[in-house]
């Protein structure tokens, strides 16, 4: 008989919720129609549908027409930071420029390297295709946005368009300083968007914003839905165009199936806060007794507000991915950094912000869930033990420095 696998890596994904699947079930029977139908299996597949949009504003605390379905967190990123650029003439010879030769007039976006790829390469594309300007703002020494820096930013920049930052960062599970962020940047007339997709159903952060953006398969729905939660009468432009689905923001048949099974979660992650913090004891538990088993490690953003389920933990000597690895064979699933950049050899973005590509190449996440147990954390710290004790002769020492 095989041992039970231990997943640890709920930031990746969540598993999904047995209402949700059921839903889904339902839905595949019963409702799988277009939802731009007229007719009456039309109709069953627009009020799945209507009724994800009614759960996720019931969640955000927002009306159903400010909520606008997609695809996933990915997408909602984008849509929002794209809006930004909408009616920007491009580069133009004639325009006033800085000492390094960008446009002076063009919207400025403020962000940091914390960000998700969503976010962080929109914003790099913007800047490449001379839609917006970008001014990167630094990271304190504890894994947060440096809101002096912001400050500062708001200050000397003449046109700050948008501040885009997250609520929970994915790799580490610090919670940003979102609410006083938002409040500088609203004062200067910026608007501000939070990738809300870690937050969701975990937390319940009071804060306001323009837009939030969320991924179903994160809160234990499934994967490829999502929503961009908008403030009323906000103008969004659309990144895609052929069709009039979600008022043109968003063209494409509107899967029902899969608005069921986020309507399901979404209504789940009302109560989830509460379940979710009773994790942060098993946390601590894991965290102190890894850092007891090897010396040298530390606890990526420790001393700064963390999510209650999350551990990032940088290990001297190895390279998380094939720690990763080699946990994988003793039964534990986690990861070194964001799902998005799984396979790419680049080190977690956000560690490497903060503490270096050194810490980051050696970064190890594990993140739990609501059906996380306490058997479940001393199986992993017993994997862990074994793992590095074989690791002066293992595979994976020798990799320090190398990154």
């Amino acid at each position: 008989m095989s041992k039970k696998r231990i997943y640890l890596d709920w930031n990746a994904t969540a598993p999904p919720l047995e209402s949700a699947l059921e839903a889904m079930l339902a839905a595949a029977r019963d409702a799988w129609g277009n939802p731009a139908s007229v007719h009456a299996h039309g109709r069953a597949a627009r009020a799945s549908v209507e009724a994800a949009r009614e759960a996720v504003a019931k969640l955000a605390g927002a009306d159903p027409r400010d909520v606008v379905l997609t695809s996933g967190g990915t997408e909602a990123n984008n849509l929002a930071l794209r809006s930004l650029s909408r009616g920007s003439r491009g580069p133009d010879p004639a325009r006033r420029v800085d000492e390094a030769g960008r446009p002076l007039d063009l919207p400025v976006l403020l962000t940091s390297r914390l960000e998700h790829p969503s976010v962080a390469r929109v914003a790099e594309a913007l800047e490449r295709e001379g839609a917006a300007r970008v001014r990167w703002l630094r990271v304190a020494g504890d894994g947060r946005l440096d809101l002096a820096d912001l400050e500062r930013a708001l200050e000397e920049e003449p046109r700050p368009a948008l501040l885009a930052l997250q609520s929970v960062n994915a790799e580490t599970g610090v919670v940003q300083p979102v609410a006083e962020a938002a409040a500088l940047a609203r004062a200067r007339g910026a608007r501000v968007h939070v990738d809300a997709v870690q937050e969701w159903g975990k937390l319940e952060l009071r804060y306001e914003a323009d837009t939030r953006s969320l991924a179903a398969h994160k809160f234990r729905g499934p994967k490829g839905i999502g929503a961009l939660v908008a403030r009323p009468g906000l103008h969004l432009s659309p990144v895609l165009v052929g069709g009039s689905q979600e008022r043109g923001l968003r063209p494409g048949t509107v899967d029902p199936v899969g608005a069921a099974g986020l309507a399901a979660a979404a209504r789940h992650a009302m109560e989830a806060p509460a379940r979710w913090a009773r994790l942060a004891p098993l946390r601590d538990r894991l965290e102190a007794a890894l850092l007891a088993m090897h010396p040298g490690a530390e606890v990526n953003g420790g001393p700064a507000p963390r999510a209650p389920h999350v551990t990032s933990l940088g290990m001297p000597g190895w390279s998380g991915p094939e720690l990763v690895a080699a946990l994988d064979l003793e039964g534990v699933s986690c990861s070194a950094g964001s799902a998005c950049s799984a396979g790419s050899f680049e080190p977690p973005g956000a560690v490497a912000a903060a503490w270096g590509e050194g810490r980051a190449a050696s970064t190890v996440r594990l993140s739990m869930g609501e059906t996380t147990t306490e058997a479940d954390v001393e199986a992993a710290i017993e994997a862990f033990r074994t793992v590095l004790a074989r690791g002066g002769a293992g595979f994976a020492r020798g990799h320090a420095g190398k990154a």
